[in-house]
């Protein structure tokens, strides 16, 4: 390609006022999430606003926990909220895990559908999901945590039954991941957004080794690791049966591409770094693309924020679009 490609996580949301318009009509967050076909409009809106290279599925990484049968609401500027938590290991076995569970999720495929009805293959359509620890994260803990020391305690006090609970996450997810590729997605990328909280030795051996299990189950399309805050473990994860690796703005790229050896890197702008001027946004935007060269997909180090000025959005999309790689 003549430059990167360009996609922002968290793009379908609060930035585009179209997506606000669609919230205000509805009771709520969930009711957007199990409507396919305004899930797939609210996909699709950053595609016709923003130009993007990408969609990416509106969805939620706890439809997991759900499916598997803990239930959750999403309390309006606080977050998830689970009524039960996973505490013993009989909570464990009365989960129901794998395909059954995956089977449920029924609105998500159908949203899939829609939404590459919708495209007319315009661009790829990401399908994503949370990655092992994250959900066991949020099932233990019971709502999101500025330290998730309920779920981090388990590792430690409990490990036989961390283990339990992760493997029938990670069955979960593989038979998810690949009924939305049967469904129509194009790519996959997996989120370990509470990585950066576990110590090196607590992620290599409750978060890496699942994920590396989900990579080596998912052949059917390329598969993007974006685990957050875990530099730490960038080697371990550089040797999973991935294409491409995110980088959160605390990683340097050139430490990155090291670590990374053949792997497509994708990120890092700091999500922050779109509230300052235009002229700013492009110097910005324009030297991270320098320091990652080629094999490098634009985009941010973590998800866009609600509040974020939509202008300077496009300002940091079509700097990536109107730059040229030197010959």
């Amino acid at each position: 390609m003549e430059r990167p490609p360009v996609w922002l996580m968290r793009q379908a949301g609060r930035i585009l006022p179209q997506y606000r318009a669609i919230r205000s009509s509805l009771s709520g967050f969930k009711e957007l999430l199990f409507t396919p076909s305004l899930a797939a409009e609210v996909t699709v809106q950053p595609v016709d606003e923003l130009d993007v290279d990408a969609a990416i599925i509106f969805s939620d990484i706890l439809v997991i926990p759900e499916c598997m049968g803990l239930d959750y609401e999403m309390v309006e500027k606080k977050g998830p909220l689970f009524n039960q938590t996973i505490q013993s290991s009989k909570d464990v076995e009365q989960l129901i895990s794998g395909q059954i569970a995956a089977e449920k999720l029924e609105y998500v495929f159908e949203a899939i559908r829609l939404t590459k009805d919708l495209l007319d293959n315009r661009v790829p359509l990401i399908g994503f999901s949370g990655a092992p620890w994250t959900l066991l994260a949020y099932m233990v803990e019971g709502s999101g945590s500025k330290t998730f020391s309920k779920a981090k305690r388990l590792l430690y006090k409990d490990p036989e039954l961390a283990h339990k609970l992760l493997n029938a996450i990670t069955d979960t997810i593989i038979a998810y991941l690949k009924l939305k590729i049967k469904n129509g997605v194009d790519t996959i990328q997996l989120f370990d957004s509470w990585a950066g909280i576990l110590t090196p030795d607590l992620y290599n051996n409750f978060a890496a080794p699942y994920l590396a299990k989900i990579c080596k189950a998912i052949d059917e399309v390329p598969v993007i690791v974006f685990a957050k805050g875990a530099w730490f473990s960038f080697d371990v994860l550089a040797e999973m049966e991935c294409e491409a690796l995110g980088v959160d703005w605390t990683i340097d790229p050139k430490f990155a591409r090291k670590a990374a050896k053949d792997k497509i890197l994708q990120g890092n702008l700091d999500p922050c770094q779109l509230y300052a001027d235009e002229k700013q946004i492009e110097s910005k935007t324009q030297a991270m693309l320098e320091q990652f060269g080629q094999g490098h997909i634009a985009n941010l180090g973590h998800g866009v924020y609600p509040d974020t000025p939509l202008n300077g959005v496009k300002t940091y999309v079509n700097t990536v679009k109107n730059y040229k790689y030197s010959s």
